[in-house]
């Protein structure tokens, strides 16, 4: 079976839509009320800098009752999962399409997925430096990676197998609203799951690359050593042929 490449093809490395190009449209917000002020740079004609001031007192006694307001037991209320009421989503000024304006490219995740040996990092550098010598901005989540920080909480179960991809898949959509194009390599072997990714993006910004390299040449390869380890009966979950 050949390589399979899901999604429709993004943008990547196209110019904007047409309702995407002039300027970037920003609410004009109080420099004072935000605590800085702002004056004329003396190295650039024309441009302008903001430079802190001391806030003023209207300020603090705002923020002392906005404290006072989500103190002690309503601090406690808000922090709780079994609330949801109480998250708000705090739309931004600056949105996904004025970002892949100043990057001149489209955000999206590029989803590599496949047995362990079968090539997903390495395809996943060879891409992000390609783009990167187009000059356009990638980042790659790697499974391996990601599991030194932020899952490194997780185990090889299955359950600690979905959170995982859950996490990453979370984290790659943030990367694509930034515009940034984000690589994520890792094994997600349950379709359930990367269709649970998949729902997260607007339709073509999520593309699943399935390497499709047979399970006795992963074998062969063996670059971490978890098949010889699973045949030794050392360790769970690792595919072995005859």
């Amino acid at each position: 079976m050949s390589a399979v490449v899901k999604g429709q093809r993004p943008l990547i490395c196209g110019p904007p839509r047409g309702d995407e190009s002039g300027p970037l449209a920003v609410q004009s917000l109080s420099a004072a009320k935000l605590g800085f002020l702002r004056v004329k740079g003396s190295n650039a004609i024309g441009s302008t800098f903001l430079r802190p001031i001391k806030a003023m007192e209207d300020s603090s006694v705002s923020l002392r009752n906005d404290c006072a307001a989500i103190s002690g037991r309503n601090l406690r209320q808000m922090s709780t999962m079994e609330n949801p009421t109480n998250i708000v989503w705090h739309k931004s000024p600056v949105e996904k399409r004025d970002r892949q304006h100043l990057l001149q490219q489209k955000g999206c995740a590029i989803w590599i997925t496949g047995l362990s040996g079968s090539g997903k990092s390495t395809v996943a550098c060879a891409l992000s430096q390609g783009l990167h010598m187009r000059g356009k901005l990638t980042y790659i989540l790697d499974g391996d990676n990601v599991r030194h920080g932020l899952n490194r909480d997780l185990s090889f179960k299955a359950e600690d197998r979905a959170e995982n991809i859950r996490r990453i898949a979370e984290v790659a959509k943030l990367f694509a609203d930034a515009g940034i194009i984000c690589i994520a390599s890792l094994i997600s072997p349950y379709r359930k799951d990367r269709d649970v990714c998949r729902a997260l993006f607007p339709e073509g910004d999520f593309i699943e690359v399935f390497m499709d390299v047979p399970l006795h040449v992963c074998e062969n390869r063996d670059p971490k050593g978890l098949y010889k380890l699973a045949r030794a009966g050392k360790i769970k979950g690792i595919p072995l042929g005859a």
